[in-house]
């Protein structure tokens, strides 16, 4: 019996509008993606790339069509449900990192797990687990006006994986960054995955999705190509066995 695909989407439809003025910003989208994949999703804008990720992060919902999230129907699911959904199978890291301002880096990472419910010092635990994982244990008390772009975009990375997510979704997530930030969050990005994370990034830089071992390109809402490529480069062997045996996110 084969696993159970992270992602599987059945002729996703989404349309704006009404009479004469409707825009289908996807006209029916079919897309499987397996635990431990990488995938860049492409496409100018207008594409419909936006309202694809929105969809595959509960989000939004299509006008019509199924979308199972980690064997979930999310389709029949009320808000409150959804959200849970959102908190506990989808990490997600934005272009804009999304920190709350004079709130320390272990405090952003904890967030997930206090609205999950989690205790205070597993809570804890967890973050510093997770902020080590992304080379900032030694920052764990600064906050965002106290770290670089770079910094602050990897705090966004340890609290996406800090509740060991079915799927990380990453929107843009080096467009706010430098070249040398872009490589290092690329490179964390990479390491993750290599450790069997499942990552769906949306992404218009092909620097970027050639880190990815999936390159899906959408145009008029439409998938018009899903070609598989050898990433652009990976972690080092013994580094990617020692995140896939690090225990202390979960």
């Amino acid at each position: 019996m084969s696993p159970t695909p992270v992602i599987a989407a059945r002729q996703l439809i989404k349309t704006y509008g009404m009479g004469d003025a409707v825009v289908h910003a996807l006209a029916g989208v079919d897309l499987t993606v397996h635990q431990g994949d990488f995938v860049a999703i492409m496409g100018s804008s207008g594409s419909g790339k936006s309202t694809l990720m929105n969809i595959l992060g509960c989000l939004d919902v299509p006008t019509t069509g199924r979308y199972l999230l980690d064997g979930i129907d999310v389709g029949g699911l009320d808000e409150k449900q959804l959200s849970l959904v959102r908190n506990r199978k989808i990490g997600f890291i934005f272009q804009s990192f999304n920190l709350v301002p004079r709130t320390s880096a272990i405090a952003q990472v904890e967030l997930p797990l206090a609205y999950a419910g989690v205790k205070a010092a597993e809570r804890r635990r967890r973050a510093m687990a997770a902020l080590t994982m992304v080379g900032l244990a030694e920052r764990a008390e600064h906050k965002p006006n106290e770290l670089s772009g770079g910094q602050q975009q990897r705090v966004a990375v340890a609290r996406a994986l800090v509740t060991s997510p079915a799927m990380l979704l990453a929107d843009e997530p080096t467009g706010n960054l430098d070249s040398h930030s872009t490589k290092e969050v690329l490179g964390i990005v990479d390491r993750l995955n290599a450790s069997g994370r499942t990552v769906v990034l949306i992404t218009h830089e092909d620097e970027v999705a050639e880190h990815a071992k999936r390159v899906i390109r959408l145009v008029d809402g439409l998938i018009i190509s899903d070609v598989r490529q050898a990433p652009a480069e990976g972690p080092p062997p013994a580094l990617a066995r020692a995140l896939a045996t690090q225990g202390g996110v979960r």
